[in-house]
């Protein structure tokens, strides 16, 4: 059975790119699968591969967990699609959107055509792999969090708080309180704080009024 080398490539991210050699008579639901196996995405999200001219316009759409206006639009499902019946080109290009909601694209192109299988290989293969895929799911400030104990605001989630910096933020948030709730002086209680401050001054002053009025001891 001859095999197909793609080149699988993020449409924004280019020193990202796999290689991946399938059968012609496996599915684009593998191809999928294969896909995603590079990048440790999960692939249950509805994804479209488009098969494509040179200059990477979509043409006739290839689905996978379709919406109903897919569905009602007639698009094929990737499971039912052999790769081999959408190959008429040997630098044949396909688009890929993976996942509608937070899409992630790319240009899948046919490589080269091997006729012969290479023994003990699982197929599809992963072949080569440059570059680090980017988060599934990217950064959180754009992925509002749920918060099932009520409508409060999740500081911590919207600012993108890590565990080590909301510890870091605990502990000043408690030193914060410490400063708030450490009590204030009544009144009586600052009245005596006053007389400790300047009480001593005070008697120092009568003391020396009183030697003035009968002399000092050293005197007699």
């Amino acid at each position: 059975m001859a095999l197909y080398r793609f080149r699988v490539a993020f449409e924004d991210y280019d020193d990202v790119i796999r290689e991946i050699d399938i059968r012609s008579n496996q599915t684009f639901e593998d191809l999928h699968r294969a896909i995603h196996q590079s990048t440790g995405y999960n692939p249950e999200y509805p994804s479209s591969f488009y098969v494509s001219n040179d200059q990477w316009i979509k043409g006739e759409e290839i689905t996978y967990m379709p919406n109903q206006r897919r569905i009602d639009r007639g698009c094929v499902l990737m499971d039912k699609v052999k790769l081999l019946s959408r190959i008429d080109d040997p630098h044949q290009k396909f688009y890929y959107t993976f996942n509608f909601d937070r899409p992630f694209d790319f240009h899948v192109e046919l490589m080269k055509i091997i006729l012969d299988e290479t023994p003990g290989v699982s197929y599809p293969a992963v072949i080569k792999s440059i570059g680090e895929a980017p988060k599934q799911f990217g950064n959180v400030l754009n992925t509002p969090v749920a918060n099932p104990e009520g409508d409060d605001f999740d500081f911590l989630n919207e600012m993108a708080i890590g565990e080590e910096d909301a510890d870091e933020f605990a502990e000043m948030s408690e030193s914060v309180d410490e400063d708030v709730t450490t009590p204030k002086l009544s009144g009586s209680d600052e009245e005596e704080d006053e007389e400790d401050e300047f009480g001593n001054e005070f008697s120092d002053d009568e003391n020396y009024e009183d030697e003035s009025r009968h002399g000092s001891s050293d005197d007699y």
